[in-house]
């Protein structure tokens, strides 16, 4: 895996944009923050290039060749958590890396497709107000932002609270919880507008719990519907249209499968998942249609 950094002297903003500053300060995620060492989740193949972007308690590990990140890591204070910190929705450019290299409004505009908040808005929004302020800014940049369905439907509703529902399990540590998260990159995924539109999205939560590490993992699926003809829901309705995308479905599934599916190392978090690995295959990936349905018990 080829890890560079971003260049310590950006290059300055274009005049008149909306640039706000230039992020050189920004520590990133702490993989101590639980205590036990949880590591930003790499490339296990040393061909990925991949720029390692910190921003306020949280880092992107982007990659330029597909204009999206391969994965993210924020940590979250949940007895600090800021709930009254308005949203931003000034989505802007990292001057830290070519604008070219990064998935922009271009991909978003008139079209179906949401930009989807890779590390979710309110997770690093924690701490005094001036750093929950831009926690919530550094939230808005491309490079935390993957195409995603704009079907609001039960599945994605599952997916938008699991760190809310995981807070209420971690409960030392004062509710702390370390998310890493990142879309599924396949060389299959359909083009569009010169980004490939990933399909499935992954989650790991890792937290404390009777004293040790503990883990879970889940999969969000937005594949389109292939019940009819798989080649003409692939293709779209038209040229020039984007994927067409399906409802949300969201899985638990183990820590160990979202390694194999995404080619990324997850460090000690396989062996600390608390669903059992021993299920049968057909049960594996556990579709769920609640927060009941998710399994807590090692």
């Amino acid at each position: 895996m080829k890890q560079t950094d971003p260049p310590s002297s950006p290059p300055p903003p274009r005049a008149g944009g909306p640039r706000r500053d230039s992020l050189a300060d920004r520590t990133g995620y702490d993989e101590k923050f639980l205590g036990p060492v949880v590591p930003l989740p790499l490339p296990v193949r040393s061909s990925v290039e991949t720029l390692t972007l910190p921003y306020t308690h949280f880092t992107v590990v982007f990659r330029p060749d597909r204009r999206l990140a391969a994965s993210t890591a924020v940590c979250i204070e949940g007895a600090q958590l800021a709930e009254d910190v308005p949203r931003d929705d000034v989505w802007e450019f990292d001057p830290r890396l070519p604008e070219e290299h990064q998935a922009g409004n271009d991909i978003y505009r008139n079209n179906s497709l949401d930009r989807g908040h890779l590390v979710r808005r309110l997770d690093p929004v924690w701490g005094t107000p001036a750093v929950a302020g831009r926690a919530n800014t550094d939230t808005f940049h491309y490079t935390n932002a993957a195409p995603q369905s704009d079907v609001f439907n039960q599945g994605k509703q599952l997916w938008q609270g699991l760190e809310n529902y995981l807070l209420d399990h971690a409960a030392e540590f004062d509710r702390r919880l370390t998310v890493l998260t990142g879309p599924v990159l396949h060389d299959s995924d359909p083009p569009y507008r010169g980004v490939q539109v990933p399909l499935r999205f992954w989650k790991v939560a890792a937290f404390m719990q009777d004293g040790a590490l503990a883990s879970t993992a889940y999969v969000l699926d937005q594949s389109p519907d292939l019940s009819r003809d798989a080649e003409r829901a692939l293709a779209g309705a038209k040229a020039g249209a984007p994927p067409p995308l399906g409802p949300f479905r969201t899985y638990q599934v183990p820590v160990s499968d979202v390694a194999e599916i995404t080619e990324l190392e997850f460090g000690p978090l396989p062996d600390v998942d608390l669903m059992p690995a021993t299920r049968a295959p057909e049960d594996r990936w556990r579709r769920l249609e609640s927060f009941d349905d998710i399994s807590m018990q090692g």
